[in-house]
């Protein structure tokens, strides 16, 4: 299997590909930067990873990097998005995004007020993103989150807000939605879905 990372420098993204490595192993991960001296050095050297460096304004290096892709694992925040030719894509997305499943809980309805408010132009692109992933021909999960905490729990809770199974849980462990969205590549079971991801 061959795996495009974006957003593989950050703190989530470096997770993701740490997972992806050991779950996948033998597989090759593909990680598309803007800047590589910002991966880690194991993950620079490592065998199963390859570097490409460019911006995903800049479509010839983007094309090179997808070259030979079966899967696109984005945990790209807030951005203009592309999208790519691939068949399948899970990407990083917020509660801002509206789900059909979603309920009304005052918690999350007054947590998406504020971000609407205090970051306007990141409620915007989330949203815009959400949209463009929803009307492509992908087999997309979106796996929204909450506030990202550095804690090393990899128990998690995916569902729906108000669904009564989220309940008020507010966080997510990085390393929780890595984990998820690496088994979500074989189990499927989140196929063209929007779950909401938190922490117990």
């Amino acid at each position: 299997m061959r795996v495009l990372v974006l957003g593989s420098t950050g703190p989530t993204g470096i997770l993701v590909v740490r997972e992806a490595l050991a779950v996948f192993d033998g597989s090759t991960i593909v990680l598309y930067v803007r800047t590589p001296d910002k991966i880690p050095e194991d993950l620079r050297t490592h065998p199963g990873c390859i570097v490409v460096q460019g911006q995903l304004e800049d479509t010839d290096s983007l094309s090179k990097a997808m070259e030979g892709v079966d899967l696109v694992l984005s945990a790209l925040g807030p951005s203009q998005f592309s999208q790519p030719p691939v068949k399948r894509l899970i990407a990083l997305g917020t509660a801002s995004i509206e789900a059909k499943e979603d309920k009304f809980n005052l918690a999350y309805s007054l947590m998406v007020k504020s971000v609407a408010i205090s970051m306007r132009n990141a409620y915007k692109d989330i949203r815009a993103l959400g949209a463009v992933i929803q009307e492509s021909d992908l087999d997309w999960t979106i796996v929204r989150v909450p506030v990202l905490s550095n804690d090393m729990s990899r128990e998690v809770l995916a569902g729906y807000i108000g669904d009564g199974k989220t309940k008020n849980h507010v966080s997510l462990t990085r390393i929780g939605f890595a984990a998820f969205v690496v088994d979500e590549i074989n189990k499927k079971q989140w196929n063209r879905k929007l779950p909401l991801l938190v922490s117990p």
